[in-house]
C-alpha cells in the first residue's frame, strides 16, 4: 500500500527547487487524484510532485513539463529510482506543447516562469469539466496573478486559496527550536461541470 509523503531525502536532487514534502501532501489533497487520472505537472523541478501523482494514479498517467534540462534528468532518474513508468519527462516551457497532450483530470503548476496567465489559458481548454488545477505560489506576484485569473473566469472555475507556514523544530543543544520554511500559497480551482470553454 502507498502513503502519500515520501521523505525529502529519498529524492535525487540537486540545485534545481523541489516541493517540499509537507506541500506535496496537501497539494496532492487538493488535486484529487484518482487511480486512472491523467495529471500534468508545470514546472516540475525535480519531479517530487510528480512521482506521488504517479503512485496515486497506478493506471494514470503523468506529463512532467520542465524547462531545465537538469530537471529533466532529475525526473527520469527519481521515477526509475521509485519505479514509476507512467511519468513522462517533456522539456519544454509551458505553455509549448500542452496542446498536444491528452486532456487532464488535475493540473499541478508549481513554476510558470511568468508565463501563467496563459499557461492557464491552455489548461482551461485541456482541464475535464470537474478537473482542479493546484497552483503553488512562492511569490505574492504569483498569487494576485493566480487569483485574478481565476476570479475573471469565474463562470468556468471556482477557487480557494490558503496561506501554508511550515517549522521544522531542530536540537540546538538541550533545546528545540523552530527553523522555518519559505510560506506558501496553494490556489485550487475546480472547472465548472456545467460549463464549457468559452461558454
Amino acid at each position: 500500500m502507498y502513503f502519500l509523503g515520501i521523505d525529502d531525502e529519498e529524492f535525487i536532487r540537486s540545485d534545481v527547487p523541489m516541493t517540499k514534502q509537507e506541500i506535496r501532501i496537501l497539494t496532492l489533497v487538493k488535486a484529487h487524484i484518482a487511480p486512472d487520472s491523467v495529471v500534468y505537472d508545470i514546472g516540475a523541478g525535480t519531479g517530487s510532485l510528480s512521482i506521488e501523482a504517479a503512485r496515486l494514479a497506478p493506471q494514470g498517467h503523468v506529463y512532467a513539463l520542465e524547462r531545465n534540462p537538469d530537471g529533466i534528468r532529475l525526473i527520469r532518474a527519481n521515477a526509475s529510482n521509485f519505479s514509476v513508468p507512467n511519468v513522462t519527462a517533456i522539456e519544454t516551457e509551458a505553455p509549448d506543447g500542452m496542446d498536444e497532450l491528452p486532456q487532464a483530470d488535475a493540473v499541478l503548476i508549481g513554476g510558470s516562469g511568468q508565463r501563467l496567465s496563459p499557461i492557464l489559458d491552455v489548461v482551461s481548454s485541456r482541464l475535464k469539466a470537474g478537473g482542479r488545477v493546484v497552483l503553488n505560489c512562492i511569490t505574492v506576484q504569483t498569487l494576485l496573478a493566480g487569483i485574478d485569473y481565476f476570479r475573471t473566469h469565474d463562470r468556468m472555475f471556482s477557487y480557494e486559496a490558503v496561506q501554508v507556514q511550515v517549522n521544522r523544530l531542530r536540537q540546538v543543544g538541550p533545546y528545540d527550536m523552530a527553523r522555518a520554511e519559505n510560506p506558501i500559497y496553494l490556489v485550487t480551482a475546480e472547472k465548472n461541470v456545467a460549463l464549457s470553454f468559452g461558454q
